[in-house]
């Protein structure tokens, strides 16, 4: 299973903290997108347009990464701030 955790305005979008994911041995972030797009399309949209910054046991991830069986995948939305 994957693990996917969603954080800040991720949380409302997708109605809960965090989800899993039967997706076999390995796979790819953007084949995780359209799994986590059967739940929360607007959540799939965003990681498909890169639109939120993914990480994958904590590394930043670009779509073509590859996941496997018992990683953790955290879903940040945009930050903006500073001065």
């Amino acid at each position: 299973m994957i693990k996917v955790k969603y954080f800040a305005s991720l949380r409302s979008i997708a109605g809960k903290e965090e989800d899993q994911f039967d997706m076999g041995s390995e796979t790819t972030l953007k084949n995780l997108s359209y799994e986590i797009s059967k739940t929360a399309p607007k959540i799939g949209e965003m990681i498909l347009g890169k639109k939120i910054m993914v990480s994958v046991n904590l590394d930043v991830a670009s779509l073509e990464a590859i996941i496997k069986d018992g990683d953790e995948v955290a879903l940040l939305p945009p930050f903006s701030g500073g001065s």
